[in-house]
């Protein structure tokens, strides 16, 4: 089945005309960059804090209303897919917490983000290429890749999970109140149904899989903006092509590991 995915994406890239191995290898090749030794670490752990506070704390108000809303949207959606008599009305809480700890709050947050921080990434780098910045650093001996990638990928792996905790306790918040007020289920019912055979596995799986997403999103995005060569629309050219590429591969990997931590 894997095997079957990964050749659909074969397809599908060499479609686009993207040259799937050319861009593999210089993804991995700007990877071994990034990942080299940092010249001076108090230097990163400086540019590291910064990139928490823009990537990630700057993200937590868009991805609180996101949640909330959804949240409400699901459990409405399941109360009325469940009207039947027969079915416990604690099944809605039991829905929407599931729908929300094993999808919303991992896959659906990072295709978020990788439109809001995605875009971000690359047009950042994507600017400093064209303005011959990133040049200028080589040119200073400073290892660019390192530099400008490195404390982004740190910043979103780390501040990621976090973000995935705060969207499953908002989404199942946000429910909570719209069932209750649109008189669809109790307070009871509802918390019975998040306490009903509860697996506690399914927030480790969420957090495996936004920690995956989140290095996608920014490694993709820096590539797409550190290879951008032009002007400012060849930025944003890469800009799109980040969040586009960004997206499918967190629906891929999403499906792979689905496959290898559920089944």
């Amino acid at each position: 089945m894997l095997l079957q995915v990964f050749y659909l994406v074969y397809l599908w890239l060499n479609f686009l005309d993207m040259g799937l191995f050319y861009h593999i290898g210089k993804y991995f090749l700007l990877l071994k960059r990034v990942f080299a030794k940092p010249e001076k670490l108090n230097v990163y752990y400086k540019e590291t804090l910064k990139e928490i506070q823009k990537l990630g704390i700057n993200s937590m108000g868009i991805v609180a209303i996101i949640s909330v809303f959804m949240g409400a949207v699901i459990t409405i959606q399941t109360a009325y897919n469940t009207e039947n008599p027969l079915l416990p009305t604690y099944l809605i809480g039991l829905g929407a917490r599931d729908s929300i700890l094993l999808e919303f709050s991992s896959t659906i947050v990072a295709l978020i983000l990788a439109g809001k921080i995605g875009s971000n990434i690359a047009s950042e780098i994507g600017t400093m290429r064209v303005t011959e910045q990133i040049d200028a650093l080589e040119i200073m001996g400073v290892n660019s890749a390192s530099y400008l990638i490195l404390p982004k990928i740190v910043a979103s792996v780390i501040f990621a999970p976090f973000l995935t905790l705060l969207s499953m306790l908002i989404g199942i918040t946000g429910g909570w109140l719209a069932g209750v007020l649109a008189g669809v289920v109790t307070t009871e019912n509802y918390v019975y149904g998040i306490q009903y055979a509860f697996n506690p596995f399914y927030i480790t799986y969420s957090l495996i899989k936004i920690v995956v997403f989140a290095f996608l999103i920014t490694t993709i995005s820096a590539y797409h903006g550190y290879n951008s060569y032009g002007g400012s629309l060849e930025v944003g050219k890469s800009s799109t092509k980040a969040v586009v590429h960004s997206s499918i591969f967190i629906l891929l990997f999403n499906l792979i590991l689905t496959q290898l931590l559920l089944s």
